[in-house]
C-alpha cells in the first residue's frame, strides 16, 4: 500500500511506478497546461501520463522541464507514460510514432509506453515494436490501455513480454472486476483513467457520506478506494487546489466496510468508449 505521493508500486520487471499520477486527458496545448504539470511536480507528483491523441506533448514536456528545474530533480526521479494512438498501430508505425512522442516531449526516453486501445487485428505487431523498444532499452516498461480479458489473452498467445500495465476506465460505477482479477494473476498492474467518472460521482449520497466521516472530500475518497485497491490512479486537473487535494489522501484510510459499500456500487457503466465496440 502506498503511504506518500513519492510511494511506488513494483512492475512485474522490476521498475518503480509511482501509485498516484497526474492525468492531462482533454488539456489543451497552452499556459495552463504547462503550469499544471510544473505545479504538480512541484506539489511532490513524479507520475506524468499523457498520450499522442491528446495532443499536448509538447506542453507536456515543457511543463516536466519547468517542473524538474523548480523542484531541483532530474529526469530519472520522474515517470512519464505516453501511448501510441490506433492509426500508428503497426510494427513500423509504431516505432515511428514513439520517436514522434519522444520529440514532441523532448525526452530521450519514456518510463512506460502503452498501446492506447485494442484495434483488432493491428495491436499484435504494434506489441512487437513495443518489445523492440523495450529490448533496446529505450522504454522502461510497456503495456496497454482498454484490454479486456479475452483482448490480454490473445496478445499473450504470442508475445514474448507479457505486459507490465493495463490501464482502463475505473471508478465505483466500473470496478472491472474480471480485468483487475485476470490482471492479479498475470502480475499485470491495473491503472486507473477517469478515476473521478469525468465528475459525476462528486455528489453522490454514499460517497459524501463517507467523506464526511473522514472530513474529506468526495474524489479523496475515491482515489484512497482506488489505492486501497491496490489500483494506479492518474486524476486530471488544471486547477493548483484540486491538484494538491488529490494528492491529500495519505492521511486517513478506508475501513474494510467502507471500501466494501463503494465497490458495491458498481453497475459497469462507463462514461467512455466500450473496448469491444470503438470505431476509431
Amino acid at each position: 500500500m502506498i503511504k506518500n505521493l513519492q510511494d511506488t508500486v513494483t512492475l512485474h520487471n522490476g521498475v518503480n511506478m509511482p501509485g498516484l499520477g497526474l492525468g492531462v486527458f482533454k488539456v489543451e496545448e497552452g499556459q495552463e497546461l504547462v503550469h499544471a504539470v510544473q505545479y504538480a511536480i512541484g506539489q511532490g507528483y513524479r507520475s506524468i501520463d499523457t498520450a499522442a491523441i491528446y495532443g499536448n506533448e509538447v506542453g507536456v514536456g515543457e511543463g516536466i522541464r519547468q517542473g524538474m528545474k523548480n523542484a531541483g530533480i532530474s529526469r530519472d526521479e520522474l515517470f512519464i507514460t505516453s501511448k501510441v494512438w490506433n492509426a500508428d498501430l503497426g510494427y513500423e508505425s509504431t516505432l515511428a510514432a514513439y520517436e514522434a512522442s519522444l520529440q514532441k516531449l523532448g525526452l530521450d526516453y519514456l518510463d512506460l509506453y502503452l498501446i492506447h486501445w485494442p484495434v483488432a487485428g493491428k495491436y499484435k505487431e504494434a506489441w512487437r515494436a513495443l518489445e523492440t523498444l523495450y529490448a533496446s532499452g529505450k522504454v522502461k516498461a510497456i503495456g496497454v490501455s482498454n484490454f479486456q480479458v479475452h483482448h490480454l489473452q490473445d496478445l499473450m498467445k504470442d508475445a514474448k513480454v507479457v505486459p507490465m500495465v493495463n490501464q482502463v476506465e475505473y471508478h465505483p460505477r466500473l470496478t472491472q472486476q474480471e480485468v483487475g482479477d485476470f490482471c492479479r494473476e498475470h502480475s499485470i498492474q491495473l491503472e486507473a483513467w477517469s478515476p473521478l467518472m469525468q465528475g459525476q460521482l462528486l455528489d453522490h449520497p454514499l460517497l459524501r457520506e463517507i467523506a464526511d466521516k473522514h472530513n474529506k472530500e468526495v474524489a479523496q475518497v475515491i482515489i484512497r478506494w482506488d489505492l486501497q485497491n491496490g489500483v494506479v490512479t492518474i486524476p486530471k486537473s488544471t486547477k493548483e487546489q484540486r491538484i494538491v487535494s488529490n494528492a491529500d489522501v495519505f492521511d486517513f484510510e478506508l475501513s474494510a466496510d467502507e471500501m466494501k459499500q463503494i465497490t458495491a456500487m458498481n453497475e459497469n457503466l462507463r462514461v467512455g468508449p466500450d473496448p469491444d465496440n470503438f470505431d476509431f
